[in-house]
């Protein structure tokens, strides 16, 4: 535990709340006609970020943690580094490493795996994201651990692929395929029973995440446990098939499909069996989570799991260390101590935290370092808006109304008010994933007329407004240019805005100092700052003078 926060020697906080808003998914574009950013009509937008103390941010590669300047950041490890304060190495670093190392395969939890397989005759079975966006998964991790597996001497392997279209291109599964089938096919050479058992789009079955949608959970508990489902002759067929039925569909939104024997007329491939071993190869928790519940709890309702089979289970990493998801994990987490949450909470700071449920986890769980619960429930509300379930691209406003309602309302209390407010508007990175731009557009300027409603509200609080992003993604709606042109539903590798908003200083804002490449890590600083703390050390520096 550190010390105990500091007065600053120079800056007083407001007498009202520091509201700190992460609009997720709107970076920095080129202004271009893919930028739905740059092409929506936001004035409230333009108007903070004409302000002096305005800047642009690092958001992806290594100012967040990940492996290479080339990673694009995310919404996990971008409130991770928003929350700390400093960078830790997330889980994409930390399993290369591991794998690199060979510190996984030594590990007890690998072991262990593998002991059950061999006592059973049962395969060792993967299920996830089939690709290289290193966002949730990475296929390569997936390829490591099938080829130490023979060389463990596990007679089956069974892989359940989640096809991706969201960190990666749109229709860009077959070639993840095809890597993994030449892998499996050099196995099967080789003397092993190892074959793609099932799959479908991330976004229609297995990867809900915050209870938003059980029916995805157990759409995919039925064909990877059950092999319950549409029957093809290989993952190939079954993709092909489906992008000629849907015609408007992208790989995230793919049926589930199941592998039969004898050409697609046979038995499922691959049910999940009593003794199987079962690897859930996301590192990233989020989305990782429910389906963890359904392997492991006794007690658990959100669906029919007859029959739940008795498996080994083991998750990548742990996706929830206050709830000990999974209880068994091959590659630990990065511990996360001392962030701006828990400094403020040790302080007697109270504390708001809100957004709707598409981004609810990350205001509180990752904003806290992969911890659920408040540090000080006395000084800290969560207030989580639900979202809705129809088609994003439909509703591209979303819930950002609902959230800015529920947030003034908070504020407007009788009582002792709140002094660090953060919030979470969704609309710029779930509408820009659905790759639709004039969706985009509309959900950018949802998110602009709520800032607009922020601004008066800190007038009138007598507060402070931090507006920032935690990646970019809305901004870069196409890839390519001309005949060459592809619709991107991924995250960019764009720098996010940040501007700071104080009715106190004659030019709205603070002077800003700025290091050589400023990022999310610079932000719980600067918020400290802004609340009359001096910032602890170790932490990244502010970014005002």
């Amino acid at each position: 535990m550190s010390a105990p926060l500091r007065p600053h020697p120079h800056r007083v906080a407001p007498e009202g709340p520091l509201l700190f808003v992460v609009m997720d998914g709107v970076g920095i574009g080129r202004g271009d006609e893919g930028d739905a950013v740059a092409r929506a009509y936001t004035p409230t937008l333009d108007w903070l970020r004409a302000l002096p103390s305005s800047t642009a941010l690092a958001a992806h590669g290594t100012a967040v943690g990940m492996p290479s300047d080339g990673d694009m950041g995310n919404s996990e490890v971008g409130h991770n580094a928003i929350g700390a304060g400093r960078v830790f190495e997330q889980g994409a670093a930390l399993v290369e490493q591991s794998i690199g190392s060979g510190a996984l395969f030594q590990g007890e939890v690998w072991r262990w795996l593998v002991e059950g397989v061999h006592a059973s005759g049962e395969p060792l079975h993967f299920i996830g994201l089939l690709s290289d966006g290193n966002v949730h998964s990475h296929i390569d991790h997936l390829l490591a651990m099938l080829r130490r597996a023979a060389q463990d001497k596990v007679a089956k392997a069974r892989v359940h692929v989640l096809t991706d279209g969201r960190d990666v291109p749109g229709r860009s599964a077959l070639g993840y395929i095809d890597k993994l089938e030449a892998t499996l096919g050099q196995l099967r050479a080789q003397g092993f029973d190892y074959a793609i058992a099932s799959g479908g789009g991330r976004m229609y079955l297995t990867m809900d995440r915050y209870e938003a949608d059980w029916a995805m959970v157990e759409r995919g508990w039925n064909v990877h446990v059950r092999g319950h489902g549409r029957k093809f002759a290989s993952a190939r067929e079954a993709v092909q098939t489906l992008y000629e039925e849907h015609p408007e569909l992208d790989d995230q939104f793919l049926p589930s499909f199941v592998i039969a024997d004898h050409q697609g007329a046979g038995d499922p491939l691959g049910p999940i069996r009593d003794g199987a071993s079962v690897v859930f190869t996301n590192f990233r928790g989020d989305r990782a989570l429910e389906i963890t519940r359904a392997f492991e709890q006794d007690h658990f309702d959100a669906f029919d799991r007859s029959p739940r089979p008795q498996v080994r289970y083991a998750g990548m990493m742990q996706y929830d260390g206050d709830l000990a998801l999974p209880t068994r994990f091959l590659v630990a987490p990065p511990v996360i101590d001392n962030t701006m949450g828990e400094l403020l909470a040790r302080a007697g700071k109270r504390q708001l935290a809100i957004a709707e449920t598409h981004k609810f986890g990350h205001v509180t769980y990752f904003w806290n370092g992969n911890r659920s619960e408040p540090f000080d429930p006395a000084l800290e509300r969560y207030v989580e808006v639900r979202s809705d379930i129809d088609p994003l691209a439909e509703r591209p406003w979303m819930k950002a109304a609902e959230v800015t309602d529920a947030l003034l309302k908070q504020l407007r209390e009788p009582g002792p008010g709140f002094d660090f407010v953060r919030l979470n508007y969704a609309n710029g990175d779930m509408v820009g994933h659905t790759g639709d731009l004039r969706a985009t557009m509309l959900a950018v300027e949802a998110v602009d007329l709520c800032l607009a409603r922020l601004v008066s509200a800190t007038k009138a609080l007598r507060g402070v407004l931090l507006v920032t992003a935690d990646h970019g993604n809305a901004e870069q709606m196409f890839d390519g240019a001309g005949q060459a042109r592809q619709v991107r539903t991924s995250h960019s590798l764009n720098p996010v805005p940040l501007v700071i908003y104080d009715p106190r200083e004659p030019d709205g804002g603070p002077a800003l100092s700025l290091p050589e490449r400023p990022g999310l890590s610079n932000l719980a600083a600067t918020s400290l700052a802004l609340l009359g703390f001096l910032p602890p050390e170790g932490y990244d520096p502010a970014l005002i003078e």
